[in-house]
């Protein structure tokens, strides 16, 4: 089972990691403000046709930024944000501009504190003395000036736009563009790069491939494995392939869910002051459960062993615990990384596929131990009555 599962793994991370596309606004260096403001410094954002400009004050830490983004229609909003913590959504201190179906323009501030966000107006972790935008021949810039103090200049950013639904923002989409418009903003330097536009080792990558490590490995293959043993082991012709079967199918999700499990303490490591408790509290039960049942390999005794009942309560409890929880967290990891609707709608496809095979395997399977052992009873009978005569 294991073998003919691992063509399903390499092709949904091909797919999760492949490059992103990029698309890019004008030139930032010749546009021209409509209320004539001049900007030293400009970068041009590789993702959703963004730019950005400003001006940094040394002598008190201030910054004026202006940011740009183009072919907006009404009934839009467009922020940009500062996360001083961590990285992403979460912790971000967003610049918003709200479009008005009228065309009028709202600029505000808004602290997004989770993914349950609803832009609402609050105030930031920093002073913005001003804040204005306006729209101009379907651009729409935000103008602010930061007071960021403490002597930092360099800032993980975020930029996003998304629809108005009655007067308020509403989820933007979930394409790659959006969901790699992510990076950071030196002020003094006048460097800036975006993440999502990196080949290689950006965040949104590595999240990417830590999901599908742990949906593939703790979320299918130890089902799999589990059923390998369960289903095929009450097959004479099958003895002692199902164990084989059973113990590589387990070994693989073993391996590959420890370098999923590692790949989230890095990225837990990075998220200062952004905490997935519970997702995280369940891998590292999984690890350590799934530890055990590896050690458990090791002191297997011998079927005729007094121990071996004993034993058998103890690795059936704890594998059903690990794929419970196995599932519980990749629906987890669904809700953190909040991927398109179609890879979730994939991996319910796949259980309930699992799930369905199951219950057919499990009437069969009690249909030929039932039988046989009927059969057993009439040869013993059979057997008892001959000798008695």
């Amino acid at each position: 089972m294991a073998a003919t599962f691992h063509p399903i793994f390499w092709i949904s991370l091909s797919i999760l990691i492949s490059n992103v596309p990029v698309s890019y606004a004008q030139n930032c260096n010749t546009y021209t403000f409509s209320n004539n403001n001049v900007y030293a410094t400009c970068v041009t954002l590789p993702l959703l046709n963004s730019q950005l400009h400003w001006n940094y004050h040394p002598t008190n830490a201030t910054v004026d930024v202006a940011f740009r983004h183009t072919e907006v229609s009404t009934s839009q909003w467009v922020a940009w944000a500062l996360n001083l913590q961590g990285s992403g959504m979460v912790g971000a201190q967003a610049l918003v501009a709200l479009i008005n179906s009228n065309g009028s323009v709202q600029a505000y501030t808004s602290s997004v504190s989770g993914y349950g966000t609803g832009m609402q107006p609050t105030r930031l972790s920093f002073d913005v003395p001003r804040i204005s935008a306006v729209m101009v021949n379907g651009d729409v810039v935000i103008y602010a000036t930061l007071v960021l103090g403490g002597g930092r200049t360099s800032f993980n950013q975020v930029w996003q736009v998304g629809p108005v639904s009655d007067g308020a923002p509403a989820i933007h989409q979930m394409g790659l563009d959006n969901r790699n418009s992510v990076g950071t903003v030196d002020f003094v330097s006048g460097q800036a790069s975006a993440d999502g536009g990196k080949v290689g080792g950006s965040r949104p990558r590595r999240r990417n491939i830590h999901g599908v490590l742990n949906a593939v490995s703790w979320g299918l293959m130890m089902p799999m494995g589990a059923m390998a043993a369960r289903y095929l082991k009450v097959f004479k012709a099958a003895n002692p392939a199902w164990f084989y079967i059973h113990v590589t199918c387990q070994a693989s999700a073993y391996s590959i869910g420890v370098a999923g499990w590692v790949t989230g303490l890095k990225l837990g490591s990075d998220s200062v002051g952004i905490k997935y408790n519970t997702h995280r509290y369940i891998g590292i039960a999984l690890f350590v459960l799934g530890t055990l049942q590896a050690f458990a390999l090791l002191l297997r005794p011998k079927p005729e062993n007094k121990y071996r009942f004993y034993w058998n309560i103890y690795h059936h409890s704890i594998g059903y615990t690990v794929i419970i929880l196995s599932i519980i967290n990749v629906f987890k990891g669904f809700d953190i990384l909040d991927p398109e609707k179609k890879w979730k709608k994939a991996y319910i496809g796949m259980l309930i596929f699992l799930g369905v095979n199951a219950v057919i395997l499990e009437a069969y399977t009690w249909v030929v131990v039932l039988k046989r052992k009927k059969d057993d009873k009439k040869t013993h009978v059979g057997n008892g009555y001959s000798l008695s005569t």
